[in-house]
């Protein structure tokens, strides 16, 4: 049947979704998905949704969304974007915003859809090696660029950069598009949203699947300066005027409006990301620094896709690149202690460590 495809799908390397496993007694810690569910509340809102109301379109600007988001990280409505994930904002953006004369950058090591997205868009991009400690150098992106993205922390080393340093990489662009992708900002690091008040080159996307437990709601965002926002519009709506229903924009808006429970959720999460960390490093693991809800490592003595086969031998996923610079390490999602504890008896077992 792919005779009947178009030039452009053959040419496609499509990104490659963490996998969703079916396995009795499974330990899943290969997608970065919360171990701890969403805020009661944003569950109550979204029960509330399911009536004879459906029938109708959801408000095509998610105005009570955008408004509440805009009041979460002060700026304004006209500075907020809303979408189907932040994947799908992101396209939108890498359409928008991102596909000039001179090259795209983005780090060698980073999220895989990026290029993806360049090839669908036809975007020609250049990427910029980390160093040897897989750590972003920001001297590196002192070259000609049409756009620059950047994931802060990166994915899926969980390094992040401080926001002085991203002030610094809108210094060395003023006129040029930078993107923010803070899928993981809210483990630990800065968020660059108050730069966009002085930047009006620089787009901030979040979502709300890692920190906020709604990955099944499909939640992303940007934030920007009020003209980046009408360009990621104008493609929303020359592709799909109605990205999220009344369930999501019902339940994004009680989710930021229980501030307390995400502020515990969260917590919860970096405190067993040290756990994680301290457990790992006392099985002879080369563990990164995080700021993300999850970990990258390697062990000393055994490759990454051996460590990641024999642990789903005993029901506990992880996830494995084979990209020559990090094949072996494994990207561990931050799961709840009895997760961790699972996980790194398995590697005790099958490094011959010792946990104490």
């Amino acid at each position: 049947m792919s005779r009947f495809w178009s030039r452009l799908t053959h040419e496609l390397h499509p990104y490659v979704p963490g996998e969703q496993p079916r396995m009795a007694d499974l330990v899943k810690l290969n997608t970065n998905e919360s171990p701890f569910g969403p805020s009661p509340r944003a569950l109550e809102a979204i029960r509330g949704e399911a009536t004879e109301a459906l029938r109708l379109y959801p408000d095509p600007q998610a105005t009570a969304l955008r408004s509440a988001l805009a009041t979460y990280h002060e700026v304004s409505p006209e500075q907020v974007f809303v979408g189907n994930g932040s994947d799908e904002v992101l396209a939108h953006a890498f359409a928008a915003l991102l596909k000039h004369d001179a090259p795209l950058l983005f780090p060698d090591i980073t999220y895989s859809f990026y290029p993806v997205y360049c090839r669908l868009f036809g975007i020609d991009y250049q990427t910029v090696p980390l160093d040897q400690a897989m750590q972003i150098r920001l001297a590196d992106y002192q070259r000609p660029a049409g756009a620059v993205i950047i994931p802060n922390p990166n994915a899926p080393t969980g390094i992040a950069l401080s926001r002085s340093e991203i002030a610094s990489l809108l210094e060395q662009h003023p006129d040029a598009p930078v993107v923010i992708d803070e899928a993981y900002v809210d483990f630990g690091a800065e968020t660059a949203i108050p730069l966009v008040a002085s930047h009006p080159n620089l787009l901030v996307v979040q979502t709300m699947s890692k920190s906020r437990a709604l990955a099944g709601l499909r939640i992303g965002y940007a934030i920007g300066d009020a003209g980046l926002i009408e360009a990621l519009t104008r493609v929303k709506d020359s592709f799909n005027s109605y990205p999220l229903g009344r369930p999501a924009q019902a339940g994004a808006i009680a989710s930021l409006e229980d501030e307390t429970y995400f502020q515990q959720s969260r917590a919860r999460v970096i405190e067993s990301r040290e756990q994680l960390t301290r457990g790992l490093a006392r099985l002879g693991f080369d563990v990164l620094p995080s700021f993300a809800n999850f970990v990258f490592a390697r062990h000393r003595a055994h490759q990454g896709a051996a460590l990641a086969g024999e642990l789903r031998r005993r029901a506990v996923i992880v996830r494995h690149f084979s990209a020559a610079r990090i094949s072996d390490h494994l990207r561990i999602t931050v799961g709840t202690g009895q997760q961790i504890d699972r996980l790194l008896s398995a590697l005790a077992e099958i490094t011959g460590s010792n946990q104490a």
